[in-house]
């Protein structure tokens, strides 16, 4: 008798229980029942001959084989969440579903703008945006368009290069009239600096003359916009885009001519969606609108 294979389903409610840790979370989640998702475990676990969880008082332990089976089974869900994405609106009209990924600054500082215009103009169209510093796979169909800082390097990308942001350390005004302006990097030292804690970022590995290393920051924070909140708070010395500083009248730049340098902005997605009409005009219009920005961040 032929061996029916596992279908998604399955799948699903296996990421969900490792997720949630009991079979009653993930029903909740999944907005089943705890038998069915039960049974859904037991006939993977049948079809696959292999054990997937043991009890534990904490709940549910997924064994090493369950572990081993989470990378392909998150390919999947990004896949049926691509599925969905497409299958929400024909390609030749303007209305279904955009997912966009961009990091934290540009995500919640520079896009809520640009993407509510573009929502004036097409309001069938809804948006979904995942903030993230790292790298989405587009292959992967994490997202449909990514805002990079960083050119791609695969083939199926489709990417457009749409300017440059330029970087240079600021301060709040109330810092430095209590510390005073440095003027140099060697005065630099004797500041409150923002830094990271453990993961540096693309825009903190570059050569700015000093060396930036951990040891040196007075607050460490690997978000974003924790380090952006720590300076608009007048906590100390951080890296901020020009653009946005000018958006805060209260944040000074310092020696634009010895600590700055430029970032790419690309705007990008898998090669495979340029024949959708949304994903089109999403992909021009971001083009258009960072480019803007890009100008305006210059120091």
């Amino acid at each position: 008798m032929k061996q029916i294979e596992p279908g998604w389903e399955h799948y699903r409610t296996l990421l969900a229980v490792i997720r949630e840790g009991s079979l009653s979370a993930a029903a909740r989640q999944l907005g089943l029942t705890q038998p069915t998702v039960g049974r859904h475990i037991d006939a993977l676990e049948g079809a696959l001959g292999l054990a997937l969880f043991t009890r534990s008082q904490g709940g549910l332990t997924p064994t090493d084989g369950a572990l081993a089976l989470v990378p392909h089974a998150e390919a999947m869900a990004n896949a049926a969440e691509a599925l969905r994405r497409v299958a929400s609106g024909e390609a030749e009209e303007d209305r279904g579903t955009v997912r966009i990924t961009a990091s934290e600054m540009i995500g919640t500082e520079v896009l809520p703008a640009i993407l509510a215009r573009f929502r004036e103009e097409h309001p069938r169209i809804v948006i979904e945006l995942m903030l993230s510093n790292r790298s989405e796979d587009l292959l992967q169909r994490e997202a449909d368009i990514a805002v990079r800082m960083i050119r791609p390097t695969q083939a199926a990308l489709l990417a457009k290069k749409v300017g440059e942001l330029s970087i240079g350390l600021h301060a709040h005004q109330n810092y430095l009239q209590v510390h005073g302006t440095p003027t140099n990097i060697e005065e630099l030292r004797a500041h409150s600096i923002i830094g990271y804690d453990k993961e540096p970022s693309v825009r903190r590995n570059v050569d700015l003359g000093v060396e930036f290393s951990r040891d040196l920051f007075s607050f460490r924070a690997d978000s974003d916009l924790a380090q952006f909140a720590a300076l608009k708070a007048g906590f100390g010395i951080g890296m901020c885009q020009y653009g946005l500083a000018k958006k805060y009248p209260e944040l000074q730049s310092l020696m634009p001519g010895q600590v700055s340098f430029p970032l790419d902005v690309w705007i990008v997605m898998h090669e495979d969606l340029k024949t959708s009409l949304r994903m089109r005009l999403m992909f021009d219009h971001l083009s258009r609108e960072l480019g803007e920005y890009a100008v305006q961040s210059r120091s």
